[in-house]
């Protein structure tokens, strides 16, 4: 992990826009592996599941709902419900335990610390986003550090989510915790309802490419997994050079 800015020097830079002018002649473009296939699916299937309880929880846990669709239906989301809430835990737990090292890195940029460029680019996100023709944005390594906190959140109300749910499943099937420890669940899994709503569409706003800044992102998690080499230098400079200079997850597509 870089602790601050890669410094290229003119020489390299001028071998770096040779080397470009030489890969568009070719008619081929160098891109770089940032997801893999099991991060991909394990993203995928953990968004979609956890929609589907936040729409199904609506029905679950609010009284007006539940009385609009009547009590077959609210049986039937029910149930939905708890399946959903087991896949919504187990996959990602899956997945963990297949990839460790994985895990490992992603809490590592997730408690990264803050330079100055990252700071700096928390004082221009807003505006950026509507103006990003006008404003220049600093290098970012892997995960940008808004992103940091975003993401931090939303494993954080997941994990609560997921915590949560499982008493409360326990507690209306094989155990009697009482109504003050279900109280307890209830209110808390409301909190984190609540946090990844926010989050949640945030991170969907951003992934989604539906400000300009961010058009085609989603084809990171919902594509190859790989990013074009300038799109890469532009979002996440620092990492971007990493990647360049060693040159393990770099591969070429034709343009």
């Amino acid at each position: 992990m870089s602790k601050g800015p890669v410094m290229v020097s003119a020489e390299e830079t001028a071998k770096n826009k040779a080397f470009m002018e030489q890969m568009a002649a070719s008619g081929t473009e160098r891109y770089i592996r940032r997801h893999s296939k099991q991060a991909r699916w394990t993203h995928g299937i953990t968004i979609i599941a956890c929609i589907l309880l936040c729409i199904s929880g609506l029905f679950v846990f609010v009284p007006a709902l539940a009385a609009a669709v009547g009590a077959d239906t609210v049986f039937a989301i029910r149930m939905s419900h708890r399946v959903l809430g087991v896949i919504f835990v187990l996959v990602p737990l899956i997945s963990a335990i297949m990839a460790p090292k994985g895990v490992k890195h992603i809490f590592k940029n997730l408690f990264d610390r803050w330079d100055s460029d990252d700071k700096k680019w928390m004082m221009l996100f807003f505006p950026y986003l509507f103006m990003a023709k006008w404003i220049h944005m600093p290098d970012q390594r892997e995960v940008k550090s808004g992103q940091r906190f975003a993401d931090g959140m939303l494993w954080f109300s997941g994990a609560l989510m997921g915590i949560t749910g499982v008493v409360l499943l326990l507690g209306t099937t094989l155990f009697d915790f009482g109504g003050g420890v279900y109280g307890v669940m209830l209110f808390l899994h409301d909190i984190g309802f609540l946090l990844i709503a926010v989050f949640g569409l945030a991170h969907i706003f951003l992934g989604a490419g539906i400000f300009q800044p961010y058009r085609g992102t989603a084809k990171l998690m919902f594509g190859d997994g790989t990013v074009s080499e300038s799109d890469a230098l532009y979002h996440w400079g620092h990492w971007a050079r990493q990647e360049i200079a060693s040159g393990e997850n770099v591969i070429e597509k034709k343009a």
